[in-house]
């Protein structure tokens, strides 16, 4: 059986215009919104996905500024660019560009966000929203994996509520910025769920869980971990993965967590990397971005913009 390939780009074309109508409804309004996005060093997943904003906000009308620190820089460099951008006016989303460097404390930088600004949710206060299942953002690498999820189960016909409720859901990986988001998600769908990391891989235990599983979600970082034998053939797998890989004549290309030709002659369905989760993980950062304009403009919460439901 090969697997149904769950097109990510696709899909992203009826987002891009909901939040090209969102924003057009903010700036009728008199609002205005922004995003800066803030990278320490340059480590290649963060300056692609740098990249990949600024295109795609371009696109949409969505200003979208970036902000550079070598990798020399300290703490306290990277909390003065974080206050300044708090009191920025023109700026109505910061999104901090992950890896940071390993003496850079990212709770120390996560707590001094403005949480009104804080798009991908990882300031406390929103990251706890989330867990209580009321977030004020829903960080955009974990929303897109259940946009496209839920995307897919609507194209098919089955009903998500009752799929759900059955299903059991592995996300491999325990990010806060990725993993433990779609533990919540997950579970505030009403799935049963369970969160592996590496001791799962280390242990030899990997399988035994995703084996199991209706819906693997591999958020990793680890090229390949996931291949056929760790898939049952009920299985989607939804690969949040991104990796350069560099071939024998040292062009550098983006692959996945899954190994892709693997698991595609074995799954249900599987995402591709690239042109699965990105697509929809630009965009809705870019729709947390216009919602944050307009939950200033209003002084009131955002609208709900599919986190829990």
């Amino acid at each position: 059986m090969t697997a149904a390939v769950i097109d990510g780009r696709k899909a992203s074309t009826e987002l891009a215009r909901v939040v090209r109508a969102e924003l057009d409804e903010l700036v009728a309004d008199g609002g205005q919104c922004g995003l800066a996005t803030v990278r320490v060093g340059d480590d290649f997943g963060s300056a692609m996905y740098e990249r990949r904003l600024e295109r795609v906000g371009c696109g949409l009308g969505v200003p979208v500024r970036q902000v550079r620190l070598p990798d020399t820089a300290t703490e306290a460099d990277l909390l003065d660019v974080v206050r300044a951008l708090n009191g920025d006016g023109d700026v109505t989303g910061i999104l901090l560009l992950r890896p940071l460097p390993a003496r850079i404390s990212e709770a120390r930088v996560f707590g001094a966000l403005d949480p009104g600004k804080d798009v991908e949710a990882v300031h406390p206060e929103n990251a706890g929203l989330l867990a209580l299942g009321t977030p004020r953002f829903v960080p955009s690498t974990a929303a897109s994996v259940f946009y496209l999820l839920d995307d897919w189960l609507d194209q098919t016909g089955e009903d998500r509520a009752e799929f759900y409720r059955r299903a059991l859901i592995t996300v491999v990986g325990r990010s806060n910025n990725v993993g433990k988001p779609a533990v919540a998600l997950a579970s505030a769908r009403q799935a049963a769920v369970q969160s592996v990391d590496e001791w799962a891989s280390r242990s030899g235990m990997l399988g035994w869980y995703t084996r199991r599983s209706d819906v693997v979600i591999v958020a990793a970082g680890r090229p390949g971990l996931i291949r056929a034998e760790h898939v049952s053939a009920d299985a989607i797998v939804i690969d949040v993965g991104i990796n350069p890989s560099t071939d024998e004549d040292g062009t550098v290309r983006v692959v996945g967590d899954v190994a892709y030709d693997s698991v595609l002659d074995r799954a249900r369905a599987l995402t591709p990397v690239p042109g699965g989760v990105g697509p929809i993980t630009d965009l809705w950062l870019l729709r947390n971005t216009v919602a944050a304009g307009r939950r200033r403009r209003r002084g009131v919460a955002p609208r709900p913009i599919g986190g829990a439901a």
